[in-house]
């Protein structure tokens, strides 16, 4: 027995366990329960009663040894399954997350398709510009408010005719200017882009906002034009049962003016709290180009004539989406913006 105990001894130090179909041919041979040693331990009977013990105590050492063996290289294998898998490439990111556009970049982008397949290009224009660009080329009186600090962010003062003061753009209209500078009419055109005013932050208004413009000019362009352009686009953006509406206004820069109401989308013109009871809201406001902006730019407003129009792209925003708050647009809430996927 002795004998038998110290071959299998030899065995099990020799066995070497180097992947888990060799662990599992160790658990059979040497821990199983119909392995060899189990075998010897039934043969632990058969020894003489003054050798029993000193066997027995050799035969749970054996036992031990193979379990430990095993235990050891079972633990080695678990860790190993459960090891952290490398990437081949270390410098790549985690996956990234797909976002979606932004609801302002949404819908201008529907409305520089609209007005593309009524013939219109796009134009754009520096947001730093000086007065004569955003206020005296457009027909601004020079009392108008406008032109004061509690209204506009001016950036530099100018010294008198030698310099023209600096300041953030109030619209886009200073673009249509700078168009009409340099091209030779016919022409149509949209521009949108930031613009900036000295106003309170609240849930209807902010001191940083888009706008899209428009402009019109050739021989004989007429205020239906105008009022025909601006209805197309109201049914395209918002629905065929859109009504319009144009009630007369006053702009510096446009003569005749008007200003473009829609019936409300959330009341459908039964009158509620957004529309404040009216049924109606205001989109846009429009006009034939002043002959005095014509003359400015070097435009024969005896040959020519046009018109122009203008509207906030979050107030259009709010109104498409419901947005009750201005606010919700420059937060960067995901919560919010993952509702525009």
């Amino acid at each position: 027995m002795k004998d038998k105990i110290q071959a299998i001894q030899s065995e099990i130090e020799a066995f070497i366990i180097s992947d888990a179909a060799a662990l599992e041919q160790f658990r059979i041979q040497f821990v199983g329960r119909k392995g060899r040693l189990a075998d010897l331990f039934d043969g632990l009977k058969d020894v003489a009663a003054e050798s029993r013990r000193e066997v027995g105590q050799a035969l749970n050492s054996l036992k031990n040894l193979a379990e430990s063996k095993f235990t050891v290289a079972q633990e080695e294998f678990a860790g190993a399954d459960q090891s952290v898998q490398v990437p081949d490439d270390l410098t790549l990111s985690d996956p990234l997350i797909q976002g979606s556009l932004h609801p302002l970049t949404l819908v201008r982008s529907r409305i520089l398709e609209i007005f593309n397949r009524m013939g219109f290009s796009v134009s754009d224009g520096p947001e730093i510009e000086t007065d004569f660009y955003n206020f005296t080329a457009l027909n601004f009186p020079e009392n108008h408010p406008a032109r004061e600090m509690q209204d506009t962010f001016f950036i530099e003062k100018g010294q008198g005719e030698i310099q023209d003061d600096v300041l953030l753009r109030t619209h886009t209209s200073n673009v249509q200017i700078r168009l009409m500078q340099h091209a030779k009419p016919p022409f149509r055109s949209i521009m949108p882009g930031r613009v900036f005013r000295n106003e309170a932050i609240s849930a209807r208004a902010h001191c940083l906002f888009h706008q899209v413009e428009g402009l019109y000019v050739d021989k004989d362009v007429s205020f239906k034009d105008l009022k025909d352009t601006l209805y197309h686009f109201a049914k395209e953006m918002f629905g065929k049962d859109t009504k319009v509406r144009f009630r007369p206004s006053y702009f510096p820069f446009t003569e005749p003016s008007a200003e473009m109401d829609i019936t409300c989308l959330l009341c459908k013109g039964d009158g509620c709290n957004v529309c404040k009871q009216a049924g109606w809201v205001e989109i846009a406001g429009a006009g034939m180009v002043d002959p005095n902006v014509l003359e400015n730019v070097g435009i024969d407003s005896k040959e020519y004539s046009g018109f122009a129009f203008g509207m906030g792209i979050e107030r259009i925003t709010m109104l498409k989406y419901q947005i009750k708050d201005l606010r919700l647009f420059t937060e960067n809430d995901v919560r919010f913006l993952r509702q525009f996927n």
